[in-house]
């Protein structure tokens, strides 16, 4: 079936329905980034398989909202499939709201699956409606009545986090979650974003592609705990284990008539920004919603010390893998064939062979040449490219450890000739990396105050790039998790732009991305630490978690200045000491030479 029938369906079910409009978000039931394959209905709609946008159907005309990160894979996979384009924040690009709002009028109905849109965002249209006179129908599910061989939603073991890779044990977790609640004067706390249960209960799970967490919902009491979940994935031991924490396992989908008898008058404190319509619907008429970031969000971001002693190990274990595929890359190129695909295999199979590896922490992204100018490109046996000497391969990798999560980008030299230009843009992005993280700044500033730093060098050149310059990374969880970020417009929700506090963990990723030639992004994992405290206030900076070399074929350092290089020499010494014990004598040598200053 064709994306244009698949629209005609939808369409066909949205007259049997008296809906004028339907909206199909990217989310699942709990407001993942990324989402599972049952959840997938904007790809199934149009074809668009990136991780963020919107698709909006109407009776005449269907369109696809996503950021700069996917213009120009949006643009390939929407041809012939009368879905127009938007994109999102550039300008003249009308805003999804809007677009709803001048597009329906009085007595017109919005339809959408309450499941997976946020109780904020309905909210948020709501009000405009109380205007224009539209209407909206929150309990229609209709992509899935033509998605006849939607797959299962997934269902896989659950694991428990021990103590010594999580810092802190569950009880005390929810111990103070309940103070947080008593402070605030709430009967019940409902939490439904994944990785804020995986982290309050230590445990994890694989219920969604390279995102250790398990499909659940959580609401705790002051008394009591139910976690809502496929039973069968807790086996053992476990079950037990979280009973003793006062926990106890209901089925997955029980959650909405569990909260439709709540007691008479509670009041519940929850994220309307995460929190999905479907629940808010089931919460009884006179109970009181206390709509707040969940405190776990805060507290997770920042790593105890016990998580960040085991995060810098699995940075050094990464480290060593990154590499070690470096070197055996250099090695090769022009020797052996190479194609995105295969760098991507073998990236993998020298991660694997590391000691607590649990998996991917994304699919990698390896992009050659001009592919590397699409900023989230992803590699399929029809895109596939060979790497040819001479140009730029782009590789954006990360793994789960049990001590952690990684993140790291690197851009190759793919032979022995570097372009003028490439050297040029090469090093601008390799001195707002080197810049962010040397940042000394007082306590309180958060990433928009510092995004600057990173973007100076491109800034000055006229240049850009259409994404975030950093986010937060999670323990053994989410690798893109809020609320820490490096970014230079505010975000239009709280949770996502945090002051920085000593144990955060953010990626400090630059780029420039040259379409039709070749893109450049260097990605290190930095930790927020305390630097010194004076008479005005207590200072903080930064220090590099991940620890691989920069290529210095690609680097031009007659455009750094003294300081920079001096940046880019003690970061090379540090990984030298820390990662040639883990390599065997060649690759050892190889990477004395790396890292030689400059």
């Amino acid at each position: 079936m064709d994306i244009q029938q698949r629209i005609r369906q939808l369409r066909n079910c949205m007259k049997e329905n008296g809906i004028d409009m339907y909206y199909i978000p990217s989310n699942d039931f709990h407001n993942s980034e990324y989402t599972g394959d049952y959840f997938k209905c904007r790809e199934f709609i149009s074809g668009f398989d990136g991780s963020a946008g919107t698709v909006i159907v109407t009776m005449d005309e269907a369109g696809l909202w996503t950021d700069g990160r996917y213009f120009i894979q949006a643009e390939k996979q929407l041809e012939g499939s009368g879905i127009k384009l938007y994109k999102s924040g550039m300008e003249g690009v009308i805003k999804i709201k809007d677009y709803i709002v001048e597009n329906l009028g009085k007595n017109q109905v919005l339809g959408f699956d309450g499941r997976v849109v946020p109780a904020a965002w309905t909210e948020d249209i709501l009000e405009s409606f109380e205007i224009t006179g539209a209407k909206i129908n929150s309990s229609l599910d209709l992509i899935g009545r033509i998605w006849k061989e939607r797959p299962p939603l997934r269902q896989k073991p659950v694991m428990l986090l021990d103590i010594c890779y999580a810092g802190e044990t569950r009880e005390d977790k929810i111990a103070r979650i309940r103070e947080h609640m008593k402070k605030c004067g709430a009967d019940y706390h409902i939490i439904t974003t994944l990785d804020d249960i995986a982290w309050i209960l230590n445990i994890r799970g694989d219920d969604i592609h390279c995102n250790p967490v398990v499909l659940s919902y959580l609401i705790i009491g002051m008394e009591d705990i139910v976690l809502f979940a496929k039973q069968d994935a807790f086996t053992g031991i476990i079950p037990g284990i979280l009973a003793k924490a006062g926990v106890s396992i209901k089925d997955y989908n029980s959650i909405y008539s569990y909260i439709r008898n709540l007691e008479y008058g509670c009041k519940i404190m929850l994220d309307k920004n995460t929190v999905n319509q479907s629940v808010a619907d089931n919460i009884p008429d006179k109970a009181r919603i206390l709509d707040m970031v969940n405190p776990s969000v805060l507290w997770k971001a920042v790593k105890n010390n016990i998580e960040t002693s085991n995060i810098k190990e699995a940075h050094i274990k990464d480290g060593a893998a990154v590499t070690k595929f470096i070197y055996w890359f250099k090695k090769n190129m022009g020797k052996i064939p190479m194609s995105e695909l295969s760098v991507t295999k073998k990236i993998e199979e020298i991660r694997s062979r590391g000691e607590n590896y649990i998996g991917q922490s994304f699919d990698t992204i390896a992009g050659f040449g001009s592919h590397g100018a699409i900023v989230h490109y992803s590699a399929t046996p029809a895109t596939d490219a060979s790497i040819e000497p001479d140009n730029l391969l782009l590789i954006d990798t990360g793994g789960h450890y049990l001590e952690g999560t990684t993140d790291i980008t690197r851009t190759i030299l793919t032979g022995k000739h570097a372009t003028e230009e490439q050297k040029k843009y090469y090093t601008a992005v390799l001195r707002g990396n080197l810049n962010l993280c040397d940042a000394h700044f007082l306590y309180g500033c958060s990433g928009v105050s510092l995004d600057y730093i990173a973007r100076k060098p491109l800034w000055d050149m006229g240049c850009d790039y259409n994404h975030g310059t950093g986010h937060g990374v999670g323990y053994l969880l989410n690798v893109h998790e809020p609320p820490n970020s490096f970014r230079f417009r505010i975000l239009p929700y709280p949770g996502e732009n945090a002051v920085f506090d000593e144990g955060m963990v953010t990626s400090d990723e630059p780029g420039i991305y040259i379409e039709g030639k070749y893109g450049i992004r260097l990605e290190n994992l930095i930790l927020c630490v305390k630097r010194e405290k004076t008479q005005y206030g207590q200072f903080m900076g930064f220090e590099p978690l991940t620890l691989v070399p920069f290529d210095r074929d690609l680097i031009n350092a007659d455009l750094m200045d003294e300081k920079e290089k001096e940046l880019l020499n003690n970061y090379h010494k540090k990984v030298y000491d820390e990662i040639s014990p883990y390599l065997d004598s060649e690759e050892a040598e190889w990477l004395e030479k790396a890292c030689a200053a400059i």
